[in-house]
């Protein structure tokens, strides 16, 4: 154990054979800067565990200190926790518990709270299994998996949080509790959307599937093809049937060395997925998409694990903005909307512009869900915007609020909270009775207001 401090308040912080860095002294700095590094977190402490018991004396201590406790794992969503005060709080990082086991006779993953996808699909390849895996590889397991989980398959196989088969997890008490069917069902049921409102998360376990390979890739047009392939992918989206998952971007591509010739510095439509069935089947799903005559067309059989890059979301820490919806069908007057906001090239700081396909699994209530059994809407929208300067970062925040400003007509009013990279009401993610419910749990496990998350139920 060594703690980052020497005098104060905070003298007695502990994280069992872990660290803690308190605010003003050497590591503090390193220890509080999430993956997204444009959002300034300051809390009074961070604890760095490396096991479950470092996790439950860390809250312990922090308990006695009079803090409170922010659960985080990689900090990719980690926005609405900076807007937050933070100053009495205790930030508890958990990417030192990223042990992984595979059991492929029962076809599970039991995975540490730290873990990210990468290692977790490739381990899970070496038995010819799949995880319910996200756009991102380095994102971490837990967040993604108790806010939804909206990947790749999720329209066939719905979303990662109902896959999950047990939690285990520090109350704010300090005690380590497991929650699962049997075992806290109240609280197993909660964590299933709830995010990170009842306790530190240490690990988790769920199903796997078996899946090897999936027929997928990349469809791209100029940008000024844009809005006839946004109107032909609405029409084809809205009869999809679920082993297709797919999304529909425009790409301002910054004209950058490292990206491909072909691509640097121009403005794309992009339409990528991923359908589970044989090589036949996918062309004759994806068939109307390639009649729109696209100038590069990439799909074909792809390895389970290269799916976790299909996307190709940036690796590592990045500095970025974005914003959020749920989307209804967009019609003639959307598509327009949203096509002449997103074109504006990279220069205007707004990088990406994505409509998530919907519906199918997704849309549908899943039998013995948790919170978030499913997401209505048409497509969960997101836009993003690198925040590399200054300059840059008002200029990326200006162009993605614009747009979702300007799409408020099409939306739904709902979000999906894993998106969303500032703080959104709860009930916009909920139901009354679905929050009225997560409160409860919250109260039973945490009458003291101890945790802080970063989408609260309040």
């Amino acid at each position: 154990m060594s703690i980052d401090t020497t005098t104060g308040p905070t003298t007695s912080l502990t994280a069992g054979s872990g660290t803690v860095h308190v605010a003003g002294h050497p590591g503090y700095d390193a220890a509080r800067m999430p993956w997204n590094v444009a959002v300034d977190q300051r809390p009074a402490a961070v604890a760095e565990p490396r096991t479950a018991r470092d996790v439950a004396a860390a809250v312990r201590s922090a308990r006695r200190a009079g803090l409170r406790i922010a659960p985080q794992s990689t900090g990719h969503n980690a926005g609405p926790l900076a807007e937050q005060d933070l100053s009495d709080v205790m930030i508890i990082r958990t990417g030192g518990l990223d042990d992984i086991t595979i059991d492929p006779g029962l076809g599970i993953a039991r995975v540490g709270a730290g873990s990210i996808w990468d290692p977790v699909v490739t381990a899970a390849a070496e038995h010819g299994l799949a995880a319910l895996h996200g756009s991102s590889p380095d994102v971490g397991v837990a967040g993604y998996s108790l806010g939804g989980g909206l990947g790749w398959y999720a329209r066939k196989l719905g979303l990662q949080s109902n896959n999950l088969t047990a939690v285990v997890m520090v109350t704010p008490d300090g005690d380590l509790v497991r929650a699962d069917e049997h075992e806290n069902g109240d609280l197993f049921w909660a964590l299933r959307g709830g995010g990170g409102n009842f306790g530190v998360v240490t690990a988790l376990e769920f199903r796997l599937h078996p899946i090897q390979s999936a027929y997928a890739g990349w469809l791209v047009w100029d940008v000024t093809q844009a809005h006839d392939v946004l109107r032909g992918f609405e029409e084809w989206a809205a009869e999809a049937p679920d082993e297709v998952s797919t999304s529909f971007r425009i790409l301002n591509v910054p004209p950058l060395p490292e990206i491909p010739e072909p691509l640097r510095g121009r403005s794309l439509a992009v339409i990528d997925g991923a359908v589970l069935g044989t090589d036949e089947y996918g062309a004759d799903v994806i068939r109307t998409l390639r009649a729109m005559r696209p100038e590069m067309d990439t799909f074909g059989r792809m390895p389970a694990p290269a799916l976790a890059r299909l996307h190709m979301d940036p690796e590592g820490p990045t500095p970025a903005v974005g914003t959020s919806t749920i989307l209804g069908r967009l019609g003639e007057a959307g598509i327009e909307t949203f096509v002449e906001r997103a074109s504006v090239g990279p220069q205007s700081g707004l990088i990406m512009a994505e409509l998530r396909q919907l519906g199918g699994a997704v849309g549908r209530p899943a039998t013995g869900a948790g919170a978030l059994s499913h997401i209505e809407g048409d497509y969960a929208f997101m836009s993003a915007g690198i925040a590399a300067t200054p300059e840059l970062a008002a200029a990326s925040h200006t162009a993605t609020h614009g747009l979702v400003d300007a799409l408020q007509p099409w939306s739904t009013g709902r979000n999906y909270l894993n998106f969303a990279e500032s703080r959104v009401a709860a009930g916009t993610a909920f139901d009354e009775d679905q929050l009225n419910l997560l409160r409860a749990v919250r109260s039973a496990y945490d009458p003291d207001g101890v945790m802080v998350a970063n989408h609260k139920l309040d």
